[in-house]
């Protein structure tokens, strides 16, 4: 399942993901550290939504109340919930 999300504020404004049951197969985020968001897309790729949330869930960025790694946790747990009620 593709899914695209639209990120609350953070530097990046959207995050495309691709889930294989429970398995992120695929991120790409568009805006924000563009370095950064590669490699974080790259290290959680083969993870469960489940260990995204655990690893990424609640950071904070510059004292903002969310991070780019926050939403992705976010968006991996909405593009989930969405797969299973269809």
């Amino acid at each position: 399942m593709t899914y695209s999300y639209k990120t609350k504020g953070t530097c990046s404004t959207r995050i495309d993901l691709e889930l294989d049951g429970n398995v992120v197969k695929k991120v790409a985020f568009t805006g924000g550290c563009n370095g950064n968001l590669q490699a974080v897309s790259r290290l959680v790729v083969g993870k469960t939504v489940e260990e995204i949330e655990q690893t990424l869930g609640g950071i904070s960025c510059n004292g903002r109340p969310t991070s780019c790694g926050d939403q992705l946790a976010r968006a991996c747990r909405e593009a989930y919930n969405a797969e299973q009620n269809q």
